[in-house]
């Protein structure tokens, strides 16, 4: 009788021990979901920099004028009136031409 409650007791805690290392809510389950956590918390910091560099810009915007004048002058090419605009261009390298007639 007492081999009989012990085969049943060993049988019990390896049930046990396979629910908890792989069945649902097991700890596979808990480390998944630890680093699917720790992957959130890592991108939600990048978009929590991204979003302060913004906000700062659109502070930036609203508040001076400089921010203003650099955009118009970069993005819009303006310039103040009496100011000369310069625009410096690159030569373009001479086209070889092979041994065949061809470019």
């Amino acid at each position: 009788m007492l081999r009989f409650v012990a085969l049943i007791l060993l049988i019990l805690l390896i049930a046990l021990e396979v629910k908890l290392w792989a069945g649902q809510g097991g700890m596979a389950e808990v480390w998944r979901l630890e680093k699917a956590v720790a992957d959130q918390n890592l991108e939600n910091e990048k978009l929590k920099a991204r979003n302060d560099a913004l906000a700062a810009e659109v502070a930036n915007l609203k508040d001076g004028t400089e921010a203003v004048e650099e955009r118009a002058r970069s993005e819009l090419g303006l310039v103040k009136p009496g100011e000369q605009f310069y625009q410096v261009v690159e030569p373009q390298a001479p086209l070889k031409r092979d041994g065949n007639g061809g470019q």
